[in-house]
């Protein structure tokens, strides 16, 4: 993976985790087993990237709720 992907997708983790109060790891494990991480947030960097911190985690928080997942 390349080094920006890595260090926006850890940005991402921790907006999330500051957002829905988890810990890091739980907000890791959940974006990894829907696969989100790999289907959606790495593949979509390039588009991901500039958007806000505010719609970044509206956009997957919304994302999580419509795979099912809970949060």
């Amino acid at each position: 993976m390349d080094k920006k992907i890595l260090e926006f997708t850890v940005f991402l983790i921790h907006a999330l985790a500051d957002d829905w109060k988890k810990p890091y790891r739980m907000v890791y494990q959940v974006l990894n087993e829907s696969g989100i991480l790999d289907d959606y947030i790495v593949p979509c960097y390039d588009v991901l990237h500039t958007q806000g911190k505010q719609y970044l985690v509206e956009d997957i928080t919304e994302f999580v709720k419509e795979k099912g997942v809970a949060i």
